[in-house]
């Protein structure tokens, strides 16, 4: 344990408190324990006891303040996903989420490049030489095909993605992929033929990932029934669907938000390779 390093990374941590703080955002703290995840594939829920389950992300519970009334605000805490350990991943991890309500994903973009200018002084300053990528100019480059055209493949798109996209930006610094198929839409608004939403990485760390927020509830509701029916393909858990969530989201009206990792933004503005080595 390097106490050095979390002392560091305590200052990032009040840093970006601060930020939001003075941009008038609200802190919140939603329940670590829940009985409903979002149930999107790959991403698995640690279950606690029957029917409670340890959250992958605050996503469905900070929207359903949105639809209550607040409108701009976020959360630095603990999430949980089984099966993810590595120099990258660790089973817990900290993610700090931000909403804003009557804005877009690239409101948003924005916001992530104002904090990195900000988080600059605490070690190497990611927010020098960012750049924007389509998906589907990244996937022509890389992997040699438009992920837009012709039959879905949903196999070949997470492999070229692991094993040429993602590669190949690590010899770029800060990038924002931008706008998704459709098909990998999970809770962003579909527009124009695409996702809209943006994962930004440094050198080939994805750091965060952002959705202009989809607030149509019979949408929701069929994309979650559309993911419940994968999971079950794959033999992952069945999760119950957050009804609540469901019933309220369209009172959002149209909104943005995004989760970063906490733990790997220390790593990269550290310059650190391994994610034990800025936890506890």
């Amino acid at each position: 344990m390097n106490l050095d390093v979390l002392k560091r990374r305590a200052g990032i941590v009040s840093a970006l408190r601060a930020f939001f703080d003075s941009r008038g955002f609200l802190e919140v703290e939603t329940p670590v324990r829940i009985a409903a995840p979002a149930p999107e594939p790959h991403i698995d829920c640690p279950e606690v006891k029957t029917g409670s389950f340890l959250r992958a992300s605050p996503e469905l519970q900070m929207k359903k303040l949105l639809a209550a009334g607040l409108d701009r605000i976020y959360q630095i805490g603990p999430c949980f996903r089984d099966g993810e350990k590595g120099s990258r991943h660790n089973p817990e991890f900290t993610m700090i989420e931000w909403y804003r309500k009557n804005a877009t994903y690239m409101h948003i973009k924005d916001d992530i490049e104002a904090l990195l200018k900000a988080l600059a002084p605490f070690g190497r300053d990611l927010a020098g030489n960012i750049s924007t990528l389509a998906v589907r100019d990244a996937y022509l480059r890389f992997a040699g095909w438009d992920p837009f055209a012709g039959q879905w493949d949903q196999d070949r798109f997470d492999l070229d993605m692991a094993l040429k996209v993602e590669p190949a930006l690590k010899g770029m610094d800060g990038v924002f992929l931008c706008d998704y198929p459709p098909q990998c839409a999970s809770l962003a608004l579909v527009s124009g033929g695409a996702a809209q939403r943006w994962e930004f990485y440094w050198r080939g760390l994805e750091l965060a990932n952002c959705f202009t927020e989809l607030c149509d509830a019979p949408e929701q509701r069929r994309r979650f029934m559309a993911a419940k029916a994968e999971r079950s393909a794959l033999g992952e858990a069945d999760y119950p669907l957050d009804e609540e969530f469901l019933s309220s989201v369209g009172e959002i009206g149209s909104a943005a938000g995004v989760a970063l990792g906490v733990d790997r933004l220390a790593m990269a503005i550290l310059d650190i390779d391994d994610i034990a080595q800025v936890r506890c």
